[in-house]
């Protein structure tokens, strides 16, 4: 994707011939206009190096990171993402290897694709938790006059105590600080928070809720699980594996709609939902904005369906709503209930 970029006319043409057209799938949320409502989920383009191919291609955003503020490595054990074909999922034990805020930054400033860019940060693996927010702060700072909006990734498996970032006291204190520093781009940048599957059930509604009160502009739901076990049908390459991490794919797809139906319940239309996890089709995709998305997000099928992907599920999605009650994506958010 990185050398079709540097090929004269390349993307437009790619552009042209699979960027959706359909009025009909634009969304618009948190101010944002989104061409489609299908996205490139964060943890595929980690160092935006392929997000301008990946508009081409149809995604109506890209997700880029997870960043954070200085440059890291990532987990040492090799190999650190696995495919487990049988279940359609992916094992994921990078822990956040990128180039730094300021390089990621670099690249964004470039941009030209008419596509969303959301940026994803994180906590530098060597920052403990009691100074997480000055760390996702610097991070911020550099991305934000880059970016459409910001994500808070306080929710992967692979960063130690990076999931104590979900508790409301941490949760509020990053929120608070974070928010001194998209004004650095001269606009008020949408926020938005990942959270885990792993979570309780009312964890999820809590924080939900306190989402609401922090007055955050959306929640992307969810990320990667540890619970391997859903996996059933690789037992023998999980056993074989030397590294643990977060499983994504078809075995979160149950998960993550439950999550999503949580968090609808709790708080309406009152913030932007993107879902992700276990999306490998049109079907999958409706299903979640009956449900309360307005956006969705996909990785893993991406990887296994390859770079027509999304134009398939962006032409499938088009006959779907024609098929359907409503004349937008926006008109079809939440009305699950009155599906036909």
């Amino acid at each position: 994707m990185r050398l079709l970029a540097r090929i004269p006319g390349a993307l437009a043409l790619l552009g042209w011939l699979l960027r959706p057209r359909d009025p009909g799938l634009r969304v618009e949320a948190m101010g944002l206009g989104f061409a489609s409502p299908l996205g490139v989920a964060a943890g595929l383009d980690k160092n935006a190096t392929a997000f301008e191919t990946l508009g081409a291609l149809g995604f109506g955003a890209v997700e880029v990171g997870t960043v954070t503020a200085r440059a890291q490595d990532g987990n040492p054990d090799r190999p650190r993402v696995s495919r487990l074909p049988r279940d359609r999922a992916l094992l994921n034990a990078l822990g956040f290897p990128n180039d730094g805020s300021e390089a990621v930054a670099g690249r964004l400033a470039h941009r030209r694709t008419p596509a969303v860019i959301g940026a994803n940060v994180g906590k530098t693996k060597a920052v403990e938790v009691e100074a997480a927010v000055p760390d996702y702060r610097e991070t911020v700072r550099a991305l934000a006059p880059h970016a459409d909006y910001v994500a808070l990734n306080v929710s992967s498996p692979n960063t130690p105590g990076l999931r104590q970032m979900q508790s409301a006291e941490h949760l509020t204190a990053l929120v608070a600080g974070v928010r001194e520093e998209p004004q650095a781009g001269g606009r008020d940048l949408p926020l938005l928070v990942k959270l885990a599957p792993d979570l309780a059930n009312e964890e999820i509604t809590e924080i939900a809720a306190l989402a609401l009160h922090l007055e955050l502009d959306g929640i992307i739901a969810v990320n990667t699980t540890v619970d391997t076990t859903l996996a059933r049908e690789s037992a023998a390459e999980l056993a074989a594996q030397r590294h643990g991490g977060g499983l994504s794919g078809r075995p979160l797809q149950a998960r993550a709609l439950e999550v999503l139906r949580l968090i609808r319940a709790e708080v309406g239309d009152r913030l932007t939902l993107v879902s992700v996890g276990g999306i490998e089709s049109a079907d999958d995709a409706w299903e979640r904005i009956l449900s309360g998305a307005s956006l969705v997000q996909a990785y893993t099928a991406f990887v296994y369906g390859g770079p027509l992907w999304p134009h398939r599920v962006n032409r499938d999605l088009t006959r779907r709503l024609r098929d359907s009650p409503w004349s937008s994506i926006g008109e079809a958010v939440g009305k699950g209930a009155e599906a036909v």
